[in-house]
């Protein structure tokens, strides 16, 4: 009787808790190929491809719980009239995946819409404009996603106490007439450029009361947030504006054990100091015709499993058990 239940906890440990879709930056456009400000070819037509051989994908597995799109749905070129409807008509793409979507909010989504627009249409429920929130799949692991452009330049109003406060910073912090230029700008200062952003104090806050709650539930927690958090997995000039500031609150916990993030096209993975791991993702708007970038992940006990798919790389992430 003894090895049967040992041969079944061996078994029940081997079997994921639950599965999820994983895709970020589809930035899709109808508008003609282009680049990037360091010349890597961009594939705005073909993008929305790539989300939906994703969706087809995910729906094939039958099991998968929900879907995370680490932001950027539409790109910043997409013709203003009509950022309205190419958003709307990319959630709806994502709409067909037969479960939960959950977005973050990207520095591309904000250049086409405003927030009180933006919100609603990728079913973002929250106070104030705020895109922060957390949800718990199952009893054992807590999703938290962040919002990046909290503090930020763009998608607030321009006199709004937010807007303010970012123009503030990267006056102090970058010389550059263009604030989206890192010239002249050294190491990790090169982060300070317009088209990132930060987390206010009253999200620290939040952030601080959720992981508290997760310790005292004895849940893992990962998090998402489109600007990655760790300079080793990370561009300089892709971090969140206080990286620094949210991972040495994260690091007071021992609960947190991957960080997911979009941004930096190129993808990307490190594990920092406490042995969290943080996976950047490979974008879906850099896939040429007839590749792919988008993935799913297996939750387990112990670890969390990507399997990614053509240009997405797959990884197995352990946990550090304090």
């Amino acid at each position: 009787m003894g090895s049967e239940n040992w041969m079944k906890s061996t078994h029940d440990r081997n079997r994921p808790l639950f599965s999820f879709g994983l895709i970020s930056d589809v930035q899709y456009g109808d508008i003609p190929d282009g680049h990037s400000f360091l010349g890597v070819p961009r594939y705005y037509r073909h993008s929305i491809l790539v989300l939906q051989r994703a969706v087809q994908n995910w729906n094939n597995h039958r099991r998968h719980k929900f879907v995370i799109n680490c932001g950027d749905i539409v790109d910043g070129f997409c013709p203003k009239d009509q950022s309205f409807d190419t958003v709307k008509k990319i959630a709806g793409e994502f709409e067909k995946f037969q479960g939960q979507v959950h977005h973050l909010i990207g520095n591309h989504c904000l250049y086409n819409l405003p927030r009180n627009k933006l919100l609603p249409l990728l079913k973002i429920h929250s106070s104030e404009g705020h895109g922060y929130y957390d949800f718990s799949p199952v009893p054992e692991y807590r999703f938290v996603f962040l919002d990046g452009y909290d503090i930020s330049a763009i998608g607030w109003p321009r006199d709004h106490p937010r807007t303010l406060e970012a123009m503030k910073l990267l006056r102090e912090k970058n010389p550059n007439e263009d604030k989206n230029s890192p010239m002249g700008l050294v190491g990790l200062e090169r982060r300070f450029l317009m088209f990132n952003g930060g987390v206010g104090k009253e999200q620290m806050e939040w952030l601080n009361n959720v992981l508290q709650d997760a310790t005292k539930s004895k849940q893992k927690v990962v998090v998402c947030c489109h600007m990655p958090l760790d300079p080793v997995a990370s561009s300089k000039e892709a971090l969140l504006w206080n990286y620094d500031e949210v991972m040495s609150l994260i690091h007071r916990y021992s609960c947190v054990k991957v960080c997911f993030s979009g941004h930096d096209h190129k993808g990307g993975y490190s594990i920092d100091s406490h042995g969290i791991h943080h996976r950047i993702l490979e974008a879906a708007l850099e896939c040429p015709p007839g590749r792919d970038a988008f993935g799913y992940v297996e939750a387990y006990h112990d670890r969390i499993s990507l399997y990614g798919t053509d240009r997405m790389r797959s990884i197995d992430m352990y946990f550090n058990n304090h």
